[in-house]
């Protein structure tokens, strides 16, 4: 509804996105991923994961499942361990554009003091080793530093000569009209995980029907909100 008004706008489908998966589709309800419910992970983004994995000295990183979280300035994220993942030995990489946020890095228990730190609009987070298996949350998405509506890392004009195989392409005024328009009030995060260690393969599981189905905006955002938000002393 507009403020003050009993009149109601319109909500296009990309303002109510709040997930989209890729590759092995996290089940939000079984917190698993199965062998039978999974779509290609998408190269471009599988060619910059190991790059980057591999620069941190993870080489043989397989990107093989995605999960990329849509924010608004009124979404959180609530306070939870990344484990459903077969092989913790791998790293998970957090990719973050748009608009900023406060990142609570916590401990091993829920109930650890969290240290606190800004994730911007280009930051990329890789939590491995230690790090791995630590609590984390997303209490507060915030404007850019920078003051201004949209980072200026993405307002800057591509290369005309991008190398060959380049991970980047050229899109179109209209499409990106598009893309930058959702960034000025949006943030959006990434991250890429491997789910199986070289070789290995999903056990058996009975009485399943391998069909994860995300929920809907109230049992994920809203039920993190509500039930896990982290509040520091």
């Amino acid at each position: 509804r507009r403020r003050g008004s009993s009149k109601q706008e319109p909500r296009s489908l990309l303002e109510k996105l709040r997930w989209v998966t890729l590759g092995y589709h996290y089940n939000w309800d079984t917190k698993k991923y199965s062998a039978n419910h999974h779509t290609p992970f998408p190269s471009d983004l599988a060619f910059l994961s190991e790059q980057v994995a591999a620069a941190c000295g993870f080489r043989g990183f397989q990107a093989q499942a995605g999960i990329l979280n849509y924010y608004h300035f009124d979404s959180s994220l609530g306070i939870h361990v990344d484990e459903s993942e077969l092989d913790h030995s791998r790293p998970l990489l957090s990719f973050s554009f748009g608009q900023s946020s406060i990142f609570l890095l916590g401990g091993l228990k829920r109930e650890e003091a969290p240290t606190a730190m800004f994730m911007h609009s280009g930051d990329i987070m890789v939590m491995s080793g230690f790090s791995r298996l630590l609590y984390h949350a997303v209490p507060r998405v915030l404007p850019n530093p920078e003051g201004t509506a949209l980072p200026s890392c993405l307002d800057q004009a591509l290369s005309s000569d991008l190398p060959a195989g380049s991970v980047v392409e050229h899109s179109s005024d209209e499409d990106w009209q598009v893309c930058a328009k959702y960034l000025k009030s949006s943030r959006i995060n990434m991250t890429i995980r491997q789910v199986l260690a070289e070789g290995q393969k999903f056990p058996e599981e009975s009485g399943t029907n391998g069909k994860g189905q995300a929920p809907s905006e109230d049992s994920h955002h809203q039920e993190n909100s509500r039930a896990k938000r982290h509040k520091p002393n």
